[in-house]
């Protein structure tokens, strides 16, 4: 049995090693790609997690920035990371948090419901002017396919964080895990004052 153990113990180590490795390299250089787009949103109607209907291209288009994920409920790989990136974004915030929307947008509609998406809210501590969305499979994919960001399977979602600047209402595409120093600078540039 030990002798089953210690390359596995060995094998975690070094993995974990490398883990550390990488995000101390990472750490000193923007640790995300980012892109300036031109999205066109769909005009679908989603449920929040309180049950209410929203209609998202009039909630993403307001005048005020508003940062989009895409996560799932039982997710246990990135979103867990991305929702906890919104957390800190929330007290890190603290009076100017009614200035920004944070919009997840489910993408596995079939599972998360308004209780789903409720207590997944409360896992996080969220706080008021963060909401979850689901809908229709049909509705759903309409608005992933609209950011260009449509995964057929959801284990093979990416990390992707979308703010739309009230400014001129280009959407800054983030393509990998930011941290809440790099998304307060991201949202600085697209309008935050």
């Amino acid at each position: 049995m030990h002798t089953l153990i210690r390359p596995i113990l060995r094998s975690f180590l070094a993995i974990a090693a490398c883990l550390a490795l990488a995000s101390h390299a990472t750490a000193a250089s923007r640790s995300y790609q980012r892109s300036v787009e031109s999205y066109s949103m769909p005009d679908v109607t989603l449920i929040n997690q309180d049950g209410k209907k929203v209609r998202f291209k009039e909630l993403v288009e307001s005048n005020q920035p508003v940062v989009v994920d895409f996560i799932f409920g039982t997710c246990t790989t990135i979103c867990p990371v991305l929702s906890a990136t919104y957390t800190n974004l929330q007290t890190k915030l603290g009076p100017d948090l009614k200035k920004i929307h944070l919009v997840s947008v489910s993408i596995d509609p079939e599972n998360d419901t308004p209780q789903v998406m409720r207590d997944y809210l409360a896992r996080y501590r969220a706080k008021p002017g963060w909401d979850f969305l689901s809908g229709s499979r049909k509705d759903i994919d309409r608005v992933m396919n609209a950011f260009n960001s449509y995964f057929r399977n959801k284990m093979d979602h990416k990390p992707l964080t979308f703010i739309r600047s009230p400014v001129d209402g280009k959407w800054t595409r983030i393509y990998g895990l930011i941290s809440n120093v790099e998304l307060m600078n991201e949202l600085t540039k697209a309008g935050l004052k």
